[in-house]
């Protein structure tokens, strides 16, 4: 009975506040298409796959052999020729120019060392100011090479007709993302940024706003108890949040190529969880911040940097100093990335996960509580 009392009271603010989001379109468009939109934008630009690199050669051999060898390496969609060289001292302005990437310098008797069964030195000269870019590219160069150097000892062995003999045999089995394609690490990553975003900013603003209107002061002089204006503001936007999780899981499906392996309920688990989590921290931004202008920017703040700094959304936590490893910890996003990871991509269930479930759970009670214990006494003191 006392629930359907409680109940009956909250209805009329959760009506009210579904009412004003429909009238606020800049807070309608937070809530849904901005979602969609940054999946779309980031999604796509944001990329740690490196193909098409520029590539040089300085041919001081000349021969069908060294063009050969050339051609193994533009064969591939991670290399595309930047031109020949036609002097050493051209390398320094290739490189510095940015029109090449890496320069192979063949040497003079490349063709005749090879016949010779000759151990032949090739220099490889990166650009390093990239150094991601830079070391991706020496992987693949190396990679090339080694494949066009096994391809010469097995010729070599037939020729002296010896079986080919290889002690130990790589053959390696990735598991989740098979490809090694960057979107489907990066696009979960995504999801828990872009949720954490919306549901921040649009519940502290939304709070906020009233405070600006007046219209907050109304309802702390209601018979409402604290409990259930919180419970009230926060509904409409956890509705609205959920259904942008949607859109953007399609996107992330249909766009992007990530499946979801694991199961539909274990997922919306950690999503429902992760929601309240980050309603509470806007509830809280809500309740210090008297304008709207404020709001946004502790919300932004407190959504952005910590997502992309301490969340494992770019940077792997544990390659951080300790402290920082540390204060990763107040960051909701980075235990629901690991649920969404551990979900989708390698189909696991919440015992897994759990630590990562509690968590969420902690944050939302202790922001959602802490943000109703600082409103009841700013109702007291009004």
């Amino acid at each position: 009975m006392r629930l359907r009392e409680n109940a009956a009271r909250i209805r009329p603010v959760i009506v009210k506040e579904f009412r004003q989001i429909r009238r606020d379109k800049v807070s309608l468009a937070i809530l849904l298409l901005i979602p969609a939109f940054l999946m779309f934008m980031i999604g796509y630009a944001l990329n740690f796959d490196v193909k098409h690199v520029k590539l040089a050669f300085y041919d001081l051999d000349k021969t069908s052999a060294s063009r050969e060898f050339q051609r193994t390496f533009l064969n591939s969609e991670y290399f595309e020729s930047a031109g020949p060289l036609g002097a050493y001292r051209d390398i320094d302005a290739m490189l510095g120019s940015g029109a090449a990437r890496a320069v192979i310098v063949i040497p003079p008797d490349f063709a005749k060392d090879l016949l010779a069964d000759k151990n032949v030195p090739l220099q490889v000269i990166i650009d390093g100011a990239d150094s991601n870019t830079g070391t991706i590219a020496l992987g693949y160069i190396t990679s090339v090479i080694q494949t066009y150097s096994s391809k010469l000892t097995a010729d070599f062995l037939d020729k002296n007709g010896m079986l080919p003999y290889q002690p130990v045999e790589l053959r390696p089995n990735i598991w989740y993302n098979p490809e090694l394609a960057s979107p489907k690490f990066l696009v979960p990553g995504f999801i828990g940024f872009i949720l954490m975003l919306s549901a921040v900013v649009s519940t502290a603003l939304s709070v906020v706003r009233e405070k600006e209107h007046g219209t907050m002061e109304q309802l702390t002089l209601s018979p409402l108890n604290t409990l259930e204006i919180i419970i009230g503001k926060t509904v409409p936007h956890l509705v609205n949040s959920l259904t942008s999780s949607v859109f953007v899981l399609l996107m992330a499906r249909w766009l992007f190529g990530v499946p979801i392996r694991g199961e539909i309920i274990w997922l919306y688990s950690g999503i429902m969880l992760f929601l309240l989590a980050a309603l509470g921290q806007g509830m809280l931004i809500s309740v210090f911040a008297n304008t709207q202008e404020v709001a946004f920017m502790m919300s932004v703040l407190s959504s952005i940097l910590p997502t992309f700094l301490l969340s494992g959304l770019v940077f792997p936590i544990k390659s951080m100093p300790l402290a920082l490893q540390v204060l990763s910890n107040v960051t909701p996003t980075k235990f629901f990335i690991i649920i969404l990871r551990d979900v989708m991509l390698k189909g696991l269930g919440p015992w897994a996960f759990w630590r990562e479930l509690v968590y969420l759970a902690a944050f939302a009670a202790v922001t959602l509580g802490f943000s109703a214990v600082k409103m009841a006494r700013q109702r007291n003191a009004a």
